[in-house]
């Protein structure tokens, strides 16, 4: 028997993100996956952040996480998404090398001396009535541990389809399913759904003719996903976009049955926000074309990931419309694209620091959670890797407020208000998007990533001094005087001038107005990067807006602040209605703020709560 205090079982973006937060707390870590050499594979496409993605990516580096620099040791093309728009839905979004991710992921873990990686395939837990005790795998070995984290992926009974009449069991392609573990969590009498996704098929890059489709280059390589290093890029490359137009649209639509989605072979409901090509056709019947984007899989490679053709269509399918795409007329396929089904389990059966309510000290992270992407599953992993050790140490539990973080927005969604799709993260899922950018993750932060002793020395100091940069140049231009000869010349593209001297600050605020180029031309040295820059001019420019929601997350804090017993009986609030006797029963929040978010809540049910639980108190005091 092998003694642990925290396993992890699985190696994708969940575990591998589990299982650096325990190793940095310096809880003895066990990472089990059936396959060492796929540790942190990209199932999907080669790339990582995008829309309130990217800001999860910052936020999972601010507390030492390892996708970040993971993606940076791995960026082969990077964009800022919505660079039009305001700053709170600014999206980095690098497009990466699939082998060198893999091996940054790889390494980054194996520095942490309180780590170990072993490969096996978990077949059932070992329990001391409810509390976890460790897992089995099936070649016989024992692990014991004090809390387990399970982060399986789509491998929870996966079937790949290829039309109606291909079913392959998989967790993914190449590689076998999880069928004993998927038992083994069904006995624990937890609620088990099924949900399904999908991957586009892979082209031969030799077979393109480029000369029908569209160059997309990066946007530099100025841009870092973490806080703590600055790694050298790899060499840049380009993207191409190009389009499915009618002629894919009359094929699909000639061989709807014969996918395994329209056919009748998937009963799993797919994501909305990443449709398969026949959703597309089925549900979008009066767009003339769709977007197709042809994303390099590496430098070491010719071959290109199709992003927006994802589709369950039987192989021979998949190579007829390919060749209705233009510039794809002659393009030989690699990898046929196929959907995968897989169990899952309704996350509302976890408390906000994702743990089983069913079982003690058993964690559930990623897409068993019923959610979508490598970013979103990344985020749960660091929640159920910092609760864990908490857990076993008698500590209490970290919970990410709304205001905190997008990981905060994700956990309480799922946990409050359940899944009904693949659940996929976005900027207006959540309230407070000017204070949760991905300029300023650090701040928000680096406060709880020190007072969890999550980073080491050096991390701290370099967290500390770009810090200190953001401030000094915030206080600089607070402290500056610009006159309009020194002004005028920076404000001649915004359409205004400036009638007499004024602080950088508040010229800084005009639309248009550079905070960078007024410091200098008033003569303020500020030897600082861009990014430095662009977070410290965003305080600048929105700090109305950004003063409003800091009173409304502080209202928030306030319902927060009421804390609500776990061991609450709601089924005998009779003042309740009984919809939210039963829904509260359920779910048992954690406070009056995450009560008023279950659906179904009136803000009379809320009135009443508070009667009830002050009475109940008193009651068992």
């Amino acid at each position: 028997m092998f003694d642990y205090d925290v396993i992890i079982v699985g190696g994708g973006h969940a575990g591998t993100e589990a299982a650096a937060m325990s190793a940095r707390l310096k809880a003895s870590t066990l990472l089990i996956t059936s396959n060492l050499d796929t540790i942190g594979h990209m199932s999907c496409n080669p790339a990582i952040g995008g829309i309130a993605k990217g800001t999860v990516v910052r936020e999972v580096d601010a507390l030492g996480g390892a996708m970040g620099r993971a993606t940076d040791r791995a960026t082969i093309q990077f964009r800022m998404l919505n660079r039009s728009k305001g700053p709170a839905v600014w999206a980095p979004r690098a497009q990466c090398d699939r082998t060198l991710y893999r091996r940054a992921i790889r390494t980054l873990l194996e520095q942490f001396p309180a780590l170990q990686l072993t490969q096996g395939m978990v077949s059932r837990l070992l329990l001391d009535g409810d509390q976890v005790r460790g897992v089995e795998s099936a070649d016989g070995r024992r692990f014991s541990a004090r809390a387990v984290i399970i982060t399986a992926g789509t491998f929870l009974r996966g079937r790949i389809h290829l039309g109606t009449e291909t079913q392959i069991p998989a967790g993914r392609a190449g590689d076998q399913p999880s069928i004993e573990m998927a038992q083994a969590i069904e006995d624990l009498g937890l609620i088990v759904s099924r949900f399904k996704t999908g991957t586009p098929p892979r082209i031969d890059g030799r077979t393109v003719d480029w000369s029908k489709v569209e160059r997309q280059d990066g946007d530099g390589d100025g841009y870092r996903f973490s806080f703590y290093e600055r790694m050298a890029l790899p060499r840049q490359v380009a993207c191409w976009i190009t389009w499915a137009g009618e002629p894919v649209k009359e094929i699909i639509r000639r061989h709807l049955k014969e996918s395994a989605l329209y056919g009748g072979a998937i009963s799993g409901r797919g994501p909305r926000y990443c449709p398969s090509v026949e959703d597309k056709i089925v549900k979008f019947p009066d767009a003339k074309r769709h977007q197709v984007f042809l994303e390099p899989e590496g430098l070491d490679t010719q071959e290109l990931y199709v992003n927006g053709l994802s589709t369950s269509l039987p192989v021979p399918v998949q190579l007829e419309f390919l060749h209705a795409v233009p510039g794809l007329e002659r393009a030989r396929m690699t990898r046929a694209g196929y959907a995968i089904e897989y169990d899952y389990y309704p996350p509302s059966q976890l408390t906000p620091w994702l743990e089983t309510k069913a079982v003690e000290r058993l964690f559930f992270a990623g897409q068993i959670n019923g959610t979508t992407g490598y970013e979103e599953a990344a985020g749960q992993g660091v929640v159920a890797g910092i609760n864990a050790v908490r857990r076993l140490k008698g500590e209490e539990p970290v919970v990410f407020g709304r205001d905190d973080a997008y990981i905060g927005v994700l956990v309480d969604d799922l946990v409050t208000r359940g899944v009904d799709e693949p659940y996929r993260l976005f900027t207006s899922r959540s309230e407070f998007r000017m204070l949760l950018r991905q300029d300023n993750a650090l701040r928000r932060l680096l406060p709880l990533a020190e007072r969890l002793a999550l980073l080491s020395d050096e991390e701290r100091r370099t967290a500390e001094r770009r810090l200190g940069e953001e401030e000094q140049v915030l206080e600089a231009a607070r402290q500056t005087t610009i006159t309009p000869s020194q002004a005028d010349p920076v404000l001649v593209g915004t359409g205004t001038r400036l009638g007499q001297p004024e602080r950088v600050a508040v010229v800084a605020k005009r639309p248009g107005a550079g905070l960078g180029r007024l410091l200098q031309a008033a003569g303020v040295a500020c030897p600082y990067g861009d990014d430095v820059l662009a977070a410290a001019e965003i305080e600048i420019k929105y700090d109305g807006y950004l003063a409003r929601e800091r009173e409304a997350a502080a209202r928030l804090a306030e319902l927060a602040a009421f804390a609500l017993p776990f061991d609450l009986p709601y089924l005998e609030f009779r003042s309740l209605a009984t919809e939210a006797r039963q829904k509260l029963d359920r779910i048992r929040p954690a406070s009056l703020a995450q009560a008023a978010r279950v659906p179904g809540i009136s803000p009379s049910d809320l009135h009443n709560l508070v009667i009830e639980t002050a009475r109940w108190r008193r009651r068992v005091a």
